[in-house]
């Protein structure tokens, strides 16, 4: 229970990162997501070393077509992002249209993922941080990054090492968020 109470987001993240066996472990723990009708969702694509550059590459590109009036290297910040943390997950679902199972299930599945993700990389000792933003939602980074028709984007998961004495995020009161269902709950209509 103490690993679970004390994850939290960190942001900025440096080296070093996970390393080959602990990100086997990462995504092994992410695998474990429940999941129903085992359609197994869950498309991860890992973004380490010099993958970084190109992916900054295709993020200056996202931003310039939507600007195109303006100079290209307005946008070179735009590169920032994908050195933002040693490692760089990309969180795909793969919706299956067809099937029996809500799409709603089928991408809360990969949140459960993403979530064994966070878990297991703070369990390591390592930060993460789950972030979206207007490019998670280009076509253009969807093809980029390999991702077919059907398949969602969630976001991005940075990894790395957080800093050395990271703030303490304040929780908020489970009495805002928690009650006790006894009944139904009626309504009397208005007199």
């Amino acid at each position: 229970m103490d690993v679970l109470m004390s994850r939290q987001s960190h942001w900025p993240l440096s080296e070093p990162g996970p390393d080959d066996a602990q990100l086997a472990q990462i995504f092994d723990a992410a695998l474990r997501a429940p999941d129903h009708a085992r359609l197994r969702p869950w498309r991860f694509v890992l973004v380490r070393g010099a993958a970084r550059a190109a992916l900054g590459d295709v993020l200056i590109d996202l931003a310039w077509s939507r600007a195109p009036d303006e100079p290209r290297a307005t946008h070179e910040h735009r590169r920032q992002r994908a050195f933002a943390a040693p490692v760089v997950i990309a969180l795909g679902a793969a919706v299956d249209p067809d099937s029996h199972v809500p799409e709603i299930e089928q991408l809360m599945a990969v949140g459960a993922a993403t979530m064994n993700l966070l878990n297991a990389v703070h369990a390591l000792g390592y930060g993460g941080f789950w972030a979206t933003g207007a490019d998670t939602y280009e076509p253009a980074l969807h093809a980029a990054l390999g991702f077919g028709a059907t398949d969602r984007l969630l976001g991005f998961l940075f990894v790395g090492t957080p800093p050395p004495a990271p703030r303490r995020a304040a929780r908020p009161d489970r009495a805002q968020h928690v009650r006790e269902w006894f009944a139904p709950v009626t309504s009397k209509p208005a007199a």
